[in-house]
């Protein structure tokens, strides 16, 4: 690899949404699978810990940073195709970028994914979803790795996609590629559609400041937000980590801050929701790095 691809000590806040983290000893991105794989193999061999990432949508890093090396597939592990109605899409590709391509093609099916900030092997191994669509609908096949190196194909049926999971995240696969079947349809009206949920976002969600989407998963039979609204949390803060008071199911990043901030804020949601209504939250956040003492898993 060479070296504009190879950083050490990389501040992580400049990788994730949340706009927070402390450095990674190796961050590295490869530019396609054969790179990833000598890369998990030296990791393998070596006892490196490692770990994969998108474009950081969905993560927490610590204050304390990486202890290993983070593999980025994001911008350079990209590449979208179209051919009839399948897309076939990498694993680094952002979803909305699929999404835009697939109305530029006038190909319906994505138009829920346009305003969901992820790349595509996140969304595929969270089953990701908004408004009534989620990648299960759309997907035909996923080529993912295994942390021993081997190459294989999934098909739909054999993804067991739930809610926010699937086997690749059971399993611990790595998506590479996935195939995507949509449908033809006016690109207008998937305009028209796309442009409609975008404005709904916008109007619900406090997109003008950094986090990593829905903080929590929707508890069966509730929604994260109310409860936590009901629990008197819209706008608990500590630091400038903020419950947001546009919507509380968001925490966000007000400014400067910290992993720690924002652990905090989650811990005390979860305590107070559990001890009010008996209900408990299950992080939708992924936590990287070393946050003992900090974040309350209880």
């Amino acid at each position: 690899m060479d070296s504009q691809r190879v950083m050490e000590q990389e501040p992580m806040d400049r990788h994730t949404t949340f706009r927070i983290g402390g450095p990674a000893d190796h961050f590295l991105q490869p530019r396609d699978a054969g790179e990833l794989q000598r890369i998990i193999d030296i990791c393998e061999r070596e006892q490196v810990p490692w770990f994969i990432m998108g474009n950081g949508s969905n993560l927490l890093v610590s204050d304390r940073g990486y202890r290993g090396v983070v593999i980025q597939l994001y911008r350079n592990m990209a590449q979208i195709s179209i051919e009839g109605c399948r897309m076939t899409a990498q694993a680094g590709a952002p979803l909305t970028a699929l999404s835009k391509r697939a109305m530029d093609a006038s190909l319906s099916g994505l138009e829920f994914a346009g305003g969901i900030p992820g790349t595509l092997g996140g969304a595929v191994a969270m089953n990701a979803g908004a408004y009534g669509g989620e990648m299960k609908d759309v997907l035909e096949e996923v080529r993912v790795l295994d942390r021993s190196g081997r190459q294989s194909s999934l098909q739909a049926d054999q993804l067991e996609m739930g809610y926010r999971t699937s086997v690749i995240k059971t399993e611990g696969y790595i998506v590479l590629e996935a195939v995507l079947k949509l449908h033809p349809g006016d690109a207008g009206m998937i305009r028209d559609t796309m442009q409609d949920l975008a404005k709904r976002r916008a109007s619900k969600q406090p997109l003008e400041y950094p986090s990593a989407g829905s903080t929590f998963k929707r508890p069966e039979g509730y929604f994260a937000g109310k409860l936590i609204m009901d629990a008197g949390l819209k706008g608990y803060r500590s630091g400038d980590a903020q419950v947001s008071e546009k919507h509380c199911g968001f925490v966000i990043n007000r400014g400067h801050a910290t992993g720690a901030d924002v652990a905090a804020v989650m811990s005390h949601v979860k305590k107070k929701v559990r001890e009010q209504f008996q209900v408990e939250l299950e992080p939708e956040v992924r936590f990287l790095g070393d946050f003992s003492g900090i974040y309350d898993e209880r």
